[in-house]
């Protein structure tokens, strides 16, 4: 069985070799590449005689999915597959698994490390005091009591709740799935973004959710209300959200994900766009998390080997 992980794992080669040997027969072989690319013809040689593939968020079209030719099993190291070619893998009978959970801690810390910015204004009160500056205009608010809302109570939606709880928020939600919890109040979405003072994103992007923050129900958000993008770009219009910063409809926004991974264009509308903190998807990318999603990645070669594969998204 030859495995190939086909761009680096944010994890020192040393340590990744280590799990992997952990994890997977001492008969496999095994290819690392330390490089990450996108032409097409040299993704397709990296993998052409693998049985296994092992991705993080690098795109993987159907050309390059189909001239995997031994390939039976994607290892994707990450939550969401919205970047792989799903239909071409059902095409050839590959199995895909994703790494959930790997980086439930790390994104919801970023969600708190940007509302906690935006709240008490921490990047202009750096500029201010560099300035000589005082703290005029930028007196903050506190989190206890503001209602909080939620939308996808997934693993990471919930860790947000809980944290959120934790602050002295009111928690609310909405989610296909709704779930039992005594502090945690489910409403529809309308109502969600019509009664929040934050609202944090933590849906995948399907068809349904394109766009689930549009024009209209921007519309329903109070003045006062701040809006938190770590889950997919593309679950926002970003041009109604940019229009909606820039003429006060809402108070404030940070975003974490774009249409595209970045870099992203300079011209991108929340670039310009008032009361806006960006980040550049890096809500899973800490230390801790690069371990779990290694060793998460290779535990799946390993269940899928013996016959008992995990984390499968759809079927093969």
């Amino acid at each position: 069985m030859k495995i190939v992980v086909i761009e680096p794992l944010g994890v020192e080669k040393e340590q990744l070799l280590s799990i992997a040997e952990e994890k997977l027969p001492k008969s496999a072989e095994l290819v690392c590449y330390d490089t990450r690319v996108t032409d097409t013809e040299i993704l397709i040689e990296r993998g052409r005689d693998a049985d296994v593939v092992v991705v993080a968020n690098l795109p993987l079209n159907g050309q390059v999915i189909r001239g995997f030719q031994k390939l039976k099993l994607l290892s994707v190291a990450f939550t969401g597959v919205d970047h792989i070619d799903l239909e071409a893998c059902r095409e050839k009978g590959v199995t895909v698994c994703n790494c959930a959970g790997y980086s439930t801690v790390a994104v919801a810390d970023l969600v708190f490390g940007m509302l906690l910015s935006l709240y008490r204004n921490i990047p202009a009160c750096n500029e201010a005091v560099r300035r000589e500056g005082t703290k005029d205009g930028l007196v903050g608010f506190e989190l206890a009591g503001k209602k909080f809302g939620i939308v996808g109570t997934g693993a990471i939606g919930l860790r947000v709740a809980r944290l959120a709880h934790a602050f002295g928020c009111e928690v609310y939600a909405y989610s296909r799935t709704e779930k039992e919890i005594d502090w945690v109040h489910y409403m529809p979405l309308e109502e969600l973004l019509g009664t929040c003072d934050i609202v944090s994103l933590h849906t995948p992007l399907t068809k349904e959710t394109h766009h689930l923050i549009c024009r209209e129900n921007l519309a329903l958000m109070k003045k006062s209300a701040v809006l938190i993008n770590t889950a997919r770009g593309p679950v926002v219009d970003s041009e109604a959200l940019a229009e909606a910063l820039n003429q006060g409809k809402i108070a404030g926004a940070a975003v974490d994900v774009f249409e595209t991974e970045p870099p992203v264009s300079k011209d991108h509308p929340l670039f310009h766009a008032k009361n806006t903190l960006v980040t550049p998807h890096v809500a899973f990318a800490t230390k801790e998390a690069m371990v779990k999603r290694a060793h998460i990645a290779f535990q799946n070669v390993k269940a899928w080997q013996e016959g008992a594969p995990q984390n499968v998204i759809g079927e093969p």
